[in-house]
């Protein structure tokens, strides 16, 4: 079976959710400097239309199916992913990684009100993990919260500032310390309880879209993405 599935010049990670959660432990252990990218539609398109942005996600360690749009296009392409593994599955698998190590993390991003309740939701159900420094998204500078990285020396790095700042913020910094780093778009939003996440029955049916675009209508030219990708897949095939 091969281990990446390549769609539009990015090579999706071809496994499981549980078989990731592994690879991050092992890759934990041994403080390897890692790169995630979560990539969705929106994301494939953007960096298709942007030759930079490919080039920065095309030097991550892993990029994951983040949607059921990445998913259909393998079907289509005849080589069928095995899982959709999402940025908000991937962050709480890292988190109770770290609750059971004791480890180190780091999170930036997001409005400040939302960062604040994150880390207060994380201290009450994740009690073992250090969070070493966190940072919202509205910052001027990049500098001083780099050093605090270099000074803290976490694990786990999780950037919630939305594509394409977010993995170009951590091509540029990820040397700072060998951690898992991984761009987790609107994550943030979900753990501090802002925004809720779909009900298991919308993700079971791969339908987590249509909730979310019934709660927010104002994002619907977002979710006109998807027809454009899967008809770029299909010209490329």
């Amino acid at each position: 079976m091969k281990q990446t599935i390549t769609i539009l010049n990015l090579p999706f990670l071809n496994t499981t959710n549980a078989d990731f959660k592994e690879i991050l432990k092992k890759r934990l252990a041994k403080h390897q400097n890692t790169f995630i990218v979560t990539a969705n539609p929106e994301i494939a398109v953007y960096a298709y239309d942007h030759p930079q942005y490919l080039r920065t996600i095309q030097q991550a360690d892993y990029i994951t199916p983040d949607g059921i749009g990445i998913i259909k296009a393998s079907k289509q392409l005849q080589h069928p992913l095995q899982e959709r593994i999402t940025g908000f599955d991937t962050l709480i698998n890292l988190l109770a990684i770290a609750n059971q190590q004791q480890l180190k993390i780091y999170l930036l991003g997001a409005r400040p009100e939302v960062i604040r309740k994150t880390v207060a939701n994380i201290t009450q159900h994740y009690p073992q993990i250090q969070i070493v420094g966190y940072h919202d998204g509205y910052f001027q500078e990049e500098q001083p919260i780099v050093e605090e990285i270099q000074q803290t020396q976490p694990q786990i790095v999780a950037v919630a500032l939305g594509f394409p700042k977010q993995e170009e913020f951590i091509a540029k910094y990820r040397q700072a310390s060998p951690a898992i780093w991984i761009g987790v778009g609107g994550s943030f939003d979900v753990l501090s309880g802002t925004v809720k996440r779909a009900p298991q029955l919308f993700q079971k049916l791969h339908l987590e879209w249509l909730y979310r675009f019934l709660a927010h209508p104002s994002r619907l030219n977002r979710f006109m993405t998807l027809p454009r990708f899967l008809k770029l897949v299909k010209q490329h095939q």
